[in-house]
């Protein structure tokens, strides 16, 4: 397979800070094509991605959600859901839910494994690919097909990342995605790598994780700024295909939402009407492409 995450760009960068003002201007739909929203919604397709800690706790008036209905999801404007298989040997015990309430949503369905060190990367790979054929064996879907994701430790080896993708693709046919959190180690780690090496690590789609323009400065490195300045740091990717630009902070039992807020990419803490913070990503194209991409990187569900 060749490098295909920019086949996922069909717009230009300079459009993107008022793409993402504009994602939250989306209004529900119940039927139709999963993932698909109303031709008057002109926004980047948002995703949300959720595990056992989700959700997270009430902090204000609004809708509400949980592993067996993602409606209020839906209705504020997400495309897809991303949950999480497992992580570091173990599974996540609302992953199946989650998934078949998403897929009730008409919401397009994923699922992401946590890579961590202390566990052989073929042994979690193989534990993500025979959860990922159960989910799919499990119920009739709407959706055409169940993304897969690799979500690489901060600490990863690079010979483990590279297993991890290997074994996921000899047993699914499908190259993962890329999630990468805003690291020094990954950024010296891959941002060294030989030019063989790199051309196999593009082709995983990459996810980056950023959420202010001031985080991750270092000795190093400074603090990337924009998407486009964290991609350019991991010298692998030419562009991004998923930003999560929301999460939270975990601190005396309670969750603190945070979100990339600056410059022309402004964002509200919370997603829509929600009562509570999510984990949030938008796709860098059209919701056509994201289609095209779901299949692309997604095992088979018909």
């Amino acid at each position: 397979m060749t490098d295909t995450t920019a086949d996922y760009i069909p717009m230009k960068h300079l459009l993107l800070p008022l793409l993402l003002a504009l994602a939250s201007c989306t209004t529900p739909q119940s039927g139709g094509t999963p993932g698909s929203l109303p031709p008057s919604s002109w926004g980047l397709p948002q995703i949300i991605n959720v595990s056992a800690y989700d959700p997270k706790e009430k902090q204000r008036a609004g809708q509400g959600y949980s592993e067996h209905d993602v409606s209020a999801l839906r209705a504020n404007g997400a495309s897809g859901l991303i949950a999480r298989a497992g992580k570091g040997g173990n599974l996540d015990e609302k992953c199946g839910n989650f998934l078949a309430a998403a897929d009730r949503a008409r919401m397009l369905p994923g699922v992401y494994y946590r890579l961590q060190n202390h566990v052989d990367a073929v042994a979690q790979a193989d534990q993500f690919c025979a959860r990922a054929h159960s989910l799919a064996r499990g119920r009739t879907w709407n959706a055409p097909a169940l993304l897969l994701c690799a979500d690489f430790d901060a600490n990863s080896r690079l010979s483990d990342i590279l297993r991890f993708m290997d074994r996921v693709e000899s047993r699914t046919g499908v190259v993962p995605v890329a999630y990468l959190e805003n690291s020094t180690h990954l950024k010296q780690l891959l941002s060294s790598a030989d030019p063989a090496t790199k051309a196999k690590l593009r082709r995983m789609p990459y996810w980056l994780a950023l959420y202010a323009h001031d985080s991750g400065a270092g000795p190093v490195y400074p603090a990337p700024g924009s998407p486009h300045g964290l991609v350019h740091q991991y010298h692998v990717w030419s562009n991004w295909t998923l930003w999560q630009y929301g999460g939270v902070d975990w601190g005396h039992g309670r969750s603190q939402p945070k979100v990339y807020n600056h410059g022309l990419h402004r964002n509200s803490l919370y997603f829509g009407n929600l009562d509570r913070p999510v984990e949030r990503n938008v796709f860098n194209g059209s919701h056509g492409a994201l289609q095209s991409f779901w299949q692309q990187h997604g095992l088979p569900l018909h």
